[in-house]
């Protein structure tokens, strides 16, 4: 079960980093976490997909 944790939020991270600007990441970031792990997901992943695209 940890391998399955480790590996979709490995996935939302990756799919986070799609895209060129703040928007585009933090989209694909909310549909890849809404994909693994539902509305919470979608949430975590898009913000995860905002700050990724500031650094």
């Amino acid at each position: 079960m940890k391998y399955v944790t480790l590996g979709l939020c490995g996935a939302m991270l990756a799919l986070s980093a799609c895209g060129t600007t703040v928007g585009e990441r933090a989209a694909t970031g909310g549909l890849g976490g809404a994909a693994v792990a539902g509305p919470a997901g979608a949430v975590v992943g898009g913000t995860v997909g905002a700050v990724s695209a500031t650094q």
